[in-house]
């Protein structure tokens, strides 16, 4: 699995610019990155003066480095597919004004169906944050597959982010609704949905629900998450950032670190200097509300920061000189304005007789590890989901031998098992 490091804060403090250039330097040290947005100003592209689509695109010049830019909103339409159906028939013919359907109904029962139609847009079925937890959904499909080493999330401003964290009990009130509204009288959801098409309901409002409780225990688990906060030297930035530390202590997210971007220089000029006084003294209150948290600074460049050569130099400020990371699982420590721990995702080495194949997977249990082959190619499936092996060799996976130590599944593949 790929270490995920967010980077997270108001609209307008640079957190762009800081994951645009740790992608940059990680993908610079060795790494195979994935930079993503779900930020709907698409602003990723704008920094790295790349095009970027809704598919992982290769970034020119950085080899190792793709990025993508998700588009939430597009994806609702095929979000809960039965459920949108059924609730669209509630306000066509079928259902709306309940016809005779409201003969068959008791006085509550039609309450339940008419507070219902209020509560729930029948169109979208918009819930608050669902476009975060759909974002965050297809950001742990690519936090699965082996190929990518880390995954670094460029958020939508931080109120964006945090709601989407309260999402699972909202899901469960409201799923709750519709799951009575299948309940409202014997034979009444056969009725009006089908049995076949009511049950079908029920299933992916809960397949949903889980998808979204597993999001959120990755996102809350240090060995796999780390959210950095991004803000300015003022006092909105601030007060917002220690609000959003707040709120990530609360949920239990681990926190990496925190960057005071676009810090006044030091000049000798007294409005300049009368500027700086009054930013060190809001980092000071910023350092002591955030006791334990590693509190960065970065100075106001003296020009905008766009494209490549740009987000290299600023890298550099953050992590240091670029140095090629051992070609081993990791942890790797980076840092020196700000800190990480990376992973290498998968290891592969070779000998005459073997594939060596070592696979990150913190947090893993050999009950939710799966393994078989089709047609000489490998697949490792975690709690269901299963991701293609790359390998030289054609697989058979009654031949691989597999281990599993703390969070590195290895995997023995024969060389010789090639048709």
């Amino acid at each position: 699995m790929a270490r995920l490091l967010l980077f997270g804060g108001k609209g307008g403090v640079g957190k762009t610019t800081t994951s645009c250039a740790t992608a940059v330097w990680l993908a610079d040290a060795g790494l195979k990155v994935l930079l993503v947005s779900s930020d709907p100003a698409h602003s990723t592209s704008d920094s790295l003066d790349v095009q970027l689509g809704t598919t992982p695109t290769e970034v020119d010049g950085v080899p190792g480095l793709f990025g993508l830019e998700m588009d939430p909103e597009a994806k609702l339409s095929n979000l809960l597919p039965k459920v949108g159906e059924a609730m669209n028939k509630m306000g066509s013919g079928g259902m709306g004004g309940m016809g005779g359907l409201g003969m068959m109904l008791d006085p509550t029962a039609k309450d339940e169906l008419d507070d219902l139609k209020s509560d729930i847009k029948t169109a979208d079925m918009i819930l608050p944050g669902l476009d975060e937890a759909l974002a965050f959904d297809e950001l742990l499909k690519h936090m699965e597959n082996p190929t990518w080493d880390v995954v670094v999330f460029d958020t939508a401003p931080t109120g964006h982010t945090l709601r989407f964290l309260s999402l699972p009990e909202l899901i469960e009130a409201w799923s709750g609704r519709l799951l009575r509204l299948m309940r409202v009288s014997g034979g009444l959801r056969s009725m009006l949905f089908g049995r076949k098409e009511s049950e079908a309901m029920k299933d992916e409002l809960e397949r949903f629900r889980r998808r979204v409780l597993h999001v959120r225990r990755v996102l809350s688990d240090p060995l796999t998450s780390s959210f950095t906060l991004v803000t300015i030297p003022e006092r909105m930035g601030v007060n917002e950032t220690l609000r959003a530390h707040e709120s990530l202590v609360d949920y239990q997210l681990p926190i990496g670190g925190c960057l005071v971007n676009r810090i006044t220089p030091e000049f000798d000029h007294p409005f300049l200097q009368q500027r700086r006084e009054q930013e060190l003294g809001r980092i000071a209150e910023l350092e002591e509300a955030l006791e334990g948290v590693n509190v960065g600074r970065l100075e106001l460049a003296d020009q905008e920061i766009v494209g490549v050569d740009a987000l290299r130099l600023v890298g550099q400020l953050l992590y240091g000189e670029v140095k090629t990371i051992e070609t081993t699982i990791g942890p790797h420590g980076i840092g020196h304005v700000l800190f990480h721990d990376v992973h290498r995702g998968m290891v592969t080495t070779m000998d005459d007789e073997f594939e060596r194949i070592q696979l990150h997977f913190p947090g893993l249990e050999r009950s939710d590890l799966s393994l078989r082959s089709e047609e000489g190619v490998l697949f490792v499936g975690v709690n269901g989901r299963e991701q293609a092996i790359p390998t030289e060799t054609h697989v058979k996976s009654s031949l691989v031998k597999a281990s599993l130590e703390g969070d590195v599944l290895s995997l023995l593949v024969p060389r010789d098992s090639s048709p």
